[in-house]
């Protein structure tokens, strides 16, 4: 097996195993605009791996401001960074907008990003963007408990996602487990803390009746109606949620672990230029 299977099977097994959950967005292209581009601005092709219902808005934007022609594919990460391992330099891409630093890291490390200027880069803390310097984040994200306010006080909320195996939660905290999030999140947990702490604390979530939904969104409800008392989510969806009912309607809040947890993890959505990229320069304008 080569290298660039050794890096992109691990992937292409996920996005034949996630396959069959609901994606935001599917595989089809879409011209993702209600601008026209000028016509004498360029085109750009972007494979997206965050949703169209989070960034269909901003690349619209894009388009609006620039007249750039401007080609989106929406998938999920695993399957389009799959997809530009398989293609390599002939992928008609020229941008791969990543929903996490793990699928743009295995892109660049098949050598099919290129070297991003360093007047982009400069404006993301290196701890969110390539050593390389052919990636970076544009947005980040953090992992949160979600609390039922109804029933706990934040402080009496764990201050760590370890505690989350004792007893007193049995049955009352929620995960979404096939969902790419907390795979990102356990991935973190297993790189600052090992497997064997890892694998000992998601068998004690099992034996502690750990409650299981399909998505972040799915969690976060789920508590707000008071089914379970904690939920591991990413933290924009309460802003959303209090951006929809209203704030004072939430009953869902949001604690933050103390620093070092490994429910603290921070993890960036992310850009890179492809080097099949036939306009290179435009799609660093577009990052």
């Amino acid at each position: 097996m080569n290298f660039r299977h050794k890096v992109f099977a691990p992937l292409l097994l996920a996005s034949i195993s996630l396959s069959a959950l609901s994606a935001c967005g599917g595989d089809d292209f879409a011209d993702g605009s209600e601008c026209e581009p000028s016509g004498d601005a360029g085109s750009l092709t972007v494979y997206s791996g965050r949703g169209e219902y989070l960034v269909g808005d901003l690349l619209n934007q894009y388009v609006c401001e620039t007249g750039v022609d401007l080609e989106v594919r929406y998938g999920k990460t695993a399957e389009l960074a799959a997809q530009i391992g398989e293609e390599g330099l002939k992928s008609p891409a020229d941008v791969f907008f990543a929903q996490d630093a793990g699928a743009l890291g295995a892109v660049d490390a098949a050598g099919l990003c290129l070297p991003t200027s360093q007047e982009v880069t400069d404006k993301v803390p290196a701890a969110y963007r390539a050593e390389t310097g052919n990636w970076t984040g544009v947005t980040g994200r953090a992992r949160v408990i979600a609390y039922d306010s109804s029933q706990l006080d934040l402080s009496e909320v764990p201050t760590s996602v370890l505690d989350l195996v004792d007893p007193q939660w049995a049955g009352e905290v929620a995960i979404a487990p096939t969902n790419g999030s907390f795979q990102a999140f356990v991935t973190g947990m297993r790189v600052a803390f090992g497997d064997e702490v890892t694998e000992t604390w998601l068998k004690g979530l099992i034996d502690n009746d750990v409650q299981t939904y399909d998505n972040n969104i799915a969690i976060q409800d789920a508590v707000d109606a008071g089914q379970v008392q904690l939920g591991l989510i990413n933290h924009y969806y309460w802003y959303r949620l209090a951006d929809e009912i209203g704030e004072e309607n939430v009953n869902v809040q949001l604690a933050f672990t103390e620093p070092g947890d490994p429910g603290g993890l921070v993890n960036v959505a992310g850009a890179c230029v492809l080097s099949a990229s036939e306009n290179p320069a435009e799609g660093t304008a577009f990052i």
